[in-house]
């Protein structure tokens, strides 16, 4: 039997090349690293092939890598300064996102502002003012009823039987 040739990190070409051997080595298969990791399947394929294109943006590829090495117990400083250069190299995540000041729109500027309400603080105002209306609604309606009550100026009449008038008395207010 031929010797079977072992490549420390430092000698592989890649960061997938180096997960798929070491994943190889604890003879795991895909899915049960999927299902340790908590990384999706096809991310995981995608790490392996060292598609990066598969993922929106780098940190999620640098979590994804350091969580795979952490399982396989590779070194996770060697490996991501490996995942650096060759993100470098690939033309979607060779530089940062800009960090100027993109114009904005009027969702842009609605979003944000929806972001920055307290909306506990926002619904006690609200409740308090409802309640508030209530109350004011509610004292203006008992006022505006006592001034047009139709019978604040009748006097009372006391009703006589056989006088030929049909009055009733009204009670005492």
């Amino acid at each position: 039997m031929g010797a079977i040739k072992t490549l420390n990190n430092s000698e592989m070409s890649s960061v997938a090349e180096q997960l798929r051997t070491a994943r190889e080595a604890k003879n795991l298969t895909i899915e049960q690293v999927a299902d340790l990791t908590k990384i999706r399947t096809d991310y995981v394929r995608a790490l392996e092939e060292g598609d990066f294109a598969a993922f929106s943006a780098p940190i999620y590829i640098r979590g994804s890598v350091r969580s795979y090495a952490t399982l396989l117990k590779i070194d996770v400083k060697e490996i991501l300064a490996v995942l650096n250069a060759e993100l470098k190299g690939t033309q979607k995540f060779s530089e940062p996102p800009p960090l100027v000041e993109q114009k904005k729109n009027l969702m842009d500027t609605f979003t944000l502002a929806l972001a920055k309400v307290n909306w506990r603080a926002g619904f006690l105002v609200v409740a308090a003012v409802v309640v508030a209306g209530g109350i004011g609604i509610g004292w203006m309606t008992w006022r505006s009823h006592k001034a047009n009550d139709p019978l604040k100026d009748v006097s009372p009449v006391i009703y006589q039987a056989g006088s030929g008038g049909d009055t009733l008395a009204l009670p005492k207010r």
